[in-house]
């Protein structure tokens, strides 16, 4: 049976909560999800999904550089998040190459992610202050950016949706 990739629907909320809640050792990652498509802050959402049920999920929302202009338009890739007995069969990949096709037909400029960085450099990211990029929680190497189109990104600070400050440190 084939894993199909496709946009989040009204009905997924709670099965993707779930794929979030077994994913993660808290549920940090589901209230954040839930708090971003609560105030409309979900670029994009993919639910991977086998034999009607949600295995995976992957979620983009709307993040800004510091003093850049309006126009700059950017997202933030998080979270991923694949059920525990599904993880390491390429489903996490789908996902990624899926979101990041469809933020770049959204018009997205560039991604950027907090992450393992062996794990997303196949997808294209780099370290993030290659491009310019700064970020507000003293990450270095595991800030990684995608620029779609050459001087997409700008030299600066990125800042998340404001739900990302909610989260527990």
């Amino acid at each position: 049976m084939e894993i199909a990739i496709r946009p989040e629907r009204p009905g997924d909320c709670t099965a993707i909560r779930q794929v979030l809640l077994s994913a993660f050792p808290t549920e940090q990652e589901a209230n954040l999800v839930d708090r971003l498509r609560l105030h409309g802050r979900l670029i994009v959402s993919l639910a991977a999904e086998r034999g009607g049920e949600i295995i995976g999920q992957i979620a983009f929302s709307p993040v800004t550089v510091h003093g850049a202009r309006a126009d700059v338009y950017g997202a933030g890739l998080a979270p991923l998040a694949v059920r525990p007995e599904w993880q390491r069969r390429g489903v996490g990949a789908q996902l990624v190459r899926a979101g990041v096709a469809a933020c770049e037909r959204a018009g997205v400029g560039f991604i950027v992610l907090l992450g393992e960085p062996e794990y997303y450099r196949r997808f294209g990211f780099l370290k993030a202050t290659l491009l310019g990029l700064d970020n507000e929680y003293g990450a270095d190497d595991a800030f990684m950016a995608l620029e779609f189109f050459p001087q997409a990104v700008v030299t600066g600070t990125v800042r998340y949706a404001p739900e990302f400050n909610e989260l527990q440190v």
